[in-house]
């Protein structure tokens, strides 16, 4: 019902800046919520933080609070993942994820995931 293509990941230096994309096409009125995850090499995918419906956004810690921010664009269907000072450990396989329920969020619908290299 609804699919999702993150783009934005790539190499770039620690300290530095990208922004993540997340599209999403088809039946995307029954998504309260959209989040980011990430996964790096042997290790198991991790949330990063969500924006709902509303907008209202949380972040898994506050270290990610300080350095991420997730917005979204309506008029796109586009949800983004703005990422500051970006250090190595933030090297990953960034996902976006679509929910169609809260409390707890059951994540329904998964991009592909984008490869984002943090370099030192």
């Amino acid at each position: 019902q609804v699919q999702l293509v993150e783009s934005g990941g790539g190499l770039v230096q620690a300290g530095g800046s990208l922004r993540l994309s997340c599209a999403a096409s088809g039946r995307t009125v029954s998504s309260y919520a959209t989040g980011w995850f990430r996964q790096a090499p042997g290790q198991e995918r991790e949330f990063v933080g969500a924006i709902s419906w509303s907008g209202s956004t949380t972040y898994s810690t506050d270290s990610l609070k300080g350095r991420f921010t997730i917005s979204r664009d309506d008029a796109k269907n586009t949800v983004y993942l703005q990422m500051n000072s970006l250090k190595p450990e933030d090297t990953a396989v960034y996902y976006c994820a679509a929910s169609e329920s809260l409390l707890p969020p059951s994540w329904d619908y998964w991009g592909q995931g984008t490869q984002v290299t943090v370099s030192s």
